[in-house]
């Protein structure tokens, strides 16, 4: 396929490109990038063709005057909720509401039923995407064996299953963890680490205390002694959703220690606290909503880089499972479709953070460390990409998700940043209306 975005603000922290021109694609690769006077790549022959003429193959021309041209965005967080419990979400139903928020990689976490802690659920989980809208689907696989956290999982037959993933970096799962709880053991986590170090992967730490859930101390335990123990293990961590000063403060020692830790919060822990709370079920997660001084801290950490990703926990639950009151709700929320729109409008607009950060943190970022060859717009890159447009405003409405969670926190919200485009190995996959 041949595409030629026009006009838009080229946005490429992997490059430092901030320039408005025109993108072309060629295939599944960009091709050519053509910003005022110069030009990066060969511009192609067909681009002094169009429309084509003589039965040659047609391009598709996007007008992106006005907009932002970003790699797509990588989720390093998601529930796809499939196997086990689809009446939440599904594969399909979750690759399309990701390919709505410009999302064009995902990466699943392992607390399904049966648990992602064999090659035969891994292998399950990537038939299924192939039948999906075309996003990058990435299986996490479980540390433990059923998330028991007694016995290490099969991580050689999860990193030698033949998926999507493999070929992409090299493995057939992209992280192991215990989303949905931590390894409380610190001896078994720790053989954890090293068994992952060993297969090249990484771990997610869940950073909860199941004994303290909820509070801040009970997350800022498990993140000290989770870098503890990759220090000890001589290995990378990534730390997921933090959500409290106290956390970052030992994230960022840990980071001026030179010790090779990364972190992602979510957009509800810079922007709502837990004042907001009331009796919406749809404003309960885990973590939870924290205080305004956790929400300040959270922004600053994400402008000085403590925080390394946005990321989502898009958590979908059916109605019934959220509408029945604040304490016997389900802990989660969804935000493939949102997290773009909420994190411009919060941070770019607000003054946190500039464009260039914002897509390194929800693109760049992401995918250094999974050791994904995306997250850029660099000619010869493969054309993963989304088209966003940051001046049309628009009220969150949960009705029209493409999701079948509609358990969000931002209903009525509005916010600035609506996608038009996405497009995955030179395949446009999403298109508004």
């Amino acid at each position: 396929m041949r595409i030629l975005v026009k006009n838009g603000l080229i946005l490429d922290p992997d490059s430092g490109l901030e320039a408005a021109g025109d993108l072309y694609v060629e295939g599944q690769q960009i091709v050519c990038i053509k910003t005022g006077g110069e030009t990066r790549g060969r511009l192609p022959a067909w681009a002094e063709q169009i429309p084509a003429q003589n039965g040659e193959e047609t391009v598709k021309e996007i007008d992106a005057t006005g907009k932002w041209v970003v790699p797509g965005l990588i989720d390093l967080h998601v529930h796809l909720r499939e196997p086990g419990q689809e009446y939440k979400e599904d594969i399909f139903t979750g690759c399309q509401a990701a390919a709505k928020g410009g999302v064009t990689t995902v990466c699943c976490m392992p607390n399904t039923k049966p648990i992602i802690d064999s090659p035969e659920v891994v292998t399950y989980i990537d038939d299924k995407a192939k039948t999906a809208c075309g996003v990058n689907v990435l299986s996490v696989g479980s540390i433990t064996r059923g998330q028991k956290g007694q016995e290490l999982a099969d991580l050689q037959g999860m990193v030698a299953a033949q998926t999507r993933c493999k070929n992409l970096i090299g493995k057939g799962i992209c992280a192991i963890s215990e989303d949905g709880r931590s390894v409380m053991d610190a001896a078994t986590m720790l053989q954890g680490i090293r068994a992952g170090k060993a297969l090249g992967l990484l771990v997610f730490s869940h950073t909860e205390d199941d004994s303290l859930a909820g509070t801040s101390i009970g997350e800022e335990l498990i993140v000290a002694r989770d870098i503890m123990l990759a220090k000890e293990a001589d290995s990378p961590i990534h730390l997921c959703h933090i959500s409290t000063e106290g956390s970052l403060e030992i994230i960022r020692r840990a980071k001026a220690d030179g010790i090779p830790v990364t972190a992602e919060t979510a957009p509800h822990y810079f922007l709502l606290d837990k004042s907001s709370i009331g009796r919406d079920g749809n404003r309960k997660m885990n973590p939870p909503l924290r205080r305004k001084e956790d929400v300040e801290a959270v922004k600053r950490a994400l402008q000085d880089g403590t925080l390394d990703v946005i990321a989502t926990d898009h958590a979908p639950h059916s109605r019934e499972e959220k509408d029945c009151g604040y304490e016997q709700a389900m802990n989660g929320v969804v935000g493939l479709e949102t997290s773009f729109a909420v994190s411009y409008t919060v941070l770019v607009q607000g003054g946190v953070l500039t464009p260039l950060d914002l897509v390194d943190r929800m693109s760049c970022k992401p995918a250094e460390i999974l050791g994904l060859d995306r997250g850029s717009l660099g000619v010869g890159k493969i054309a993963d990409l989304a088209i966003i447009d940051v001046n049309q405003q628009w009220e969150i409405r949960e009705e029209e998700f493409a999701s079948k969670g509609r358990n969000t926190p931002f209903a009525g919200m509005k916010v600035y940043g609506k996608v038009t485009h996405t497009i995955v190995n030179g395949t446009i996959i999403y298109a508004a209306e």
